[in-house]
């Protein structure tokens, strides 16, 4: 929905993207207490404990990957991976790990200020949740090692 965004000025995207961040889903109104449901059966101190474990190891694997960034990693890390590799845009790593099977956002997220604070137009991210494996991790890294 957004083309560019500064503390001074918004510009959005033409339409029909400028409308994306319409109405949200019914469905996923209906969906929610279903995953309520399951999340509570599970118990969300699982949860949290095992995405934390997921995330530290995703990050200390990314670590390895000659050229690679990895912006944002303060002490209470969600499993947000925000990257950058040397010398290949954001919206081609993206494009070369869909290639695999690996899902992936690149670009500005939206979070144009304190990107450019940092240093960046934009990045890569990968997400990690409950649903998420060692193994898809470990897919990932290869991956990113392929690049080179």
């Amino acid at each position: 929905m957004i083309k560019d965004v500064t503390f001074e000025r918004t510009i959005y995207n033409p339409a029909p993207n400028k409308f994306e961040a319409g109405t949200g889903s019914i469905a996923d109104a209906v969906g929610l207490g279903a995953a309520l449901d399951y999340l509570t059966e599970i118990g969300m101190a699982n949860v949290a404990k095992y995405e934390h474990e997921l995330t530290q190891y995703a990050v200390a694997e990314l670590k390895k990957v000659k050229g690679l960034h990895l912006i944002g990693l303060p002490a209470q890390k969600s499993g947000v991976l925000s990257f950058a590799v040397d010398g290949y845009p954001v919206e081609a790593i993206g494009e070369y790990l869909n290639k695999f099977g690996i899902a992936i956002r690149a670009g500005h997220h939206c979070a144009q200020p304190v990107l450019r604070h940092l240093g960046y137009e934009g990045t890569a991210r990968a997400v990690l949740g409950l649903y998420n494996t060692p193994e898809e991790v470990d897919k990932l890294v290869r991956t990113l090692y392929s690049l080179h």
